[in-house]
């Protein structure tokens, strides 16, 4: 078989748009990844890859929600000055560089195994922005050391990223089992984030810490708390098995439910970008999928059947670059050998959520750090996040194949 018009429409629109997200910004016109987002999407309709109907179909609307919902929680934190409270501690606390990039990727990865590592972003990037702000510290490798982490925190467990859940959904792995064969590769793969980072940034880390006193924070106690008691039952219902898009959905209803806030200072903090990114990124990687792009690659290069465990890892970490986490592993359930399938399964989910820390664009846990960074005026360049990602990656991913392959 070969490349239909739609295969073609959809390769150059999807190439466009990571084109875009790489470098942050078109080169030739004012577009933005937002504005990528929206274009692409509009694109596969105009192209015929996709109609009206099925582009409003290829949107999760729960991720929406999910993302959404945090948005107001992470606002109502940051109105109530829980941020100022949280980075004087952390300040206060840390009396290095290096102590405070080891702090940064212990907490988002270990956050990251229990809860989506997505919404670890979302809440702990603020934090980390503010402490290097008191600080003056370059906030580069400690933005790096949060998306690295969460990445590689939440490949430790079935819960700890969207992908992840949905392979615990297809394959019907035990959590343990999973659990006991990709936590010590999280475990591993943290340690060689803290490495990979002090070494890259050596000389910023040499620099003598600038501690400061405590900045006088106006802290509201009650809105602190409402806000935690409602972030603590949140993540309470969905390990209790209610949907995530429903508990979050009602905690930030709850919270908008006051008389001490004003609800335009909450929607002023939410990231309406963000939310244009992901619906956009749903409508175009349908594209990819309608237009069996990605299926007629994988059998042009005779990647039907997978006889090596260490092929499958390097064909599920260039798939997940391409298409994103999820989508690779929509497309790559196919390919899982009828023999030792739990094995290949593990594979896929190890895989394919260390693939995120390859490049800018392999993890929406990246584009929410580097997007909320950029709202500060802080820049994270596709090269500066590739000259660690690659060699992080390459070394943690092996270490995942070798491990696998001796204790999976």
């Amino acid at each position: 078989m070969g490349f239909t018009t739609q295969m073609i429409w959809a390769g150059i629109i999807m190439s466009a748009v990571l084109v875009i997200f790489t470098l942050g910004k078109s080169p030739l016109f004012r577009v933005d990844r937002a504005g990528a987002a929206i274009i692409g999407s509009v694109a596969m309709i105009a192209a015929g890859v996709l109609s009206f109907e099925e582009a409003g179909q290829a949107v999760d609307f729960r991720t929406i929600i999910i993302l959404f919902s945090m948005m107001v929680v992470v606002a109502n934190l940051k109105l109530a000055g829980f941020f100022d409270l949280l980075g004087n501690m952390v300040a206060s606390a840390v009396k290095s560089r290096r102590q405070l990039l080891a702090a940064t990727i212990l907490v988002s990865g270990a956050a990251s195994a229990v809860a989506i590592n997505d919404i670890v972003c979302l809440l702990f990037t603020p934090v980390v922005l503010l402490i290097c702000e008191r600080t003056r510290c370059n906030p580069a490798p400690h933005l790096l050391g949060v998306a690295m982490a969460s990445n590689i925190g939440s490949a430790a467990t079935l819960v700890g990223n969207p992908q992840n859940i949905l392979v615990g959904g297809l394959s019907g792995l035990s959590f343990l089992s999973y659990f006991s064969a990709a936590a010590p590769v999280a475990v591993v793969g943290l340690a060689c984030t803290y490495l990979t980072l002090a070494w890259f940034y050596r000389r910023e880390m040499a620099v003598a810490w600038n501690g400061q006193d405590p900045v006088v924070a106006v802290v509201h106690s009650y809105l602190v708390r409402k806000s935690l008691l409602t972030l603590a039952a949140i993540l309470l219902a969905y390990i209790s098995g209610v949907e995530l898009a429903m508990a979050s959905a009602v905690g930030a209803a709850f919270l908008l439910v006051t008389r001490r806030v004003k609800p335009n200072k909450v929607y002023t903090s939410i990231d309406f970008n963000l939310l244009i990114v992901f619906i956009g990124l749903f409508v175009i990687v349908a594209g990819v999928e309608k237009s069996r792009l990605m299926d007629h690659i994988l059998q042009l290069f005779s990647f039907s059947g997978f006889g090596s465990l260490s092929v499958f890892a390097v064909v599920t970490t260039i798939v997940s670059n391409i298409v994103s986490n999820v989508p690779a592993v929509l497309l790559l359930k196919f390919f899982i050998p009828a023999t030792q399938p739990e094995l290949w399964w593990k594979a896929l989910a190890l895989f394919s959520t260390l693939a995120g820390n390859l490049t800018i664009t392999g993890s929406i846990a990246n584009l929410i750090v580097v997007e909320i960074a950029r709202r500060q005026h802080v820049e994270i360049s596709a090269r500066d996040y590739f000259v660690v990602g690659f060699p992080l990656t390459i070394v943690i991913t092996a270490i995942g194949t070798l491990w696998l392959q001796i204790f999976g």
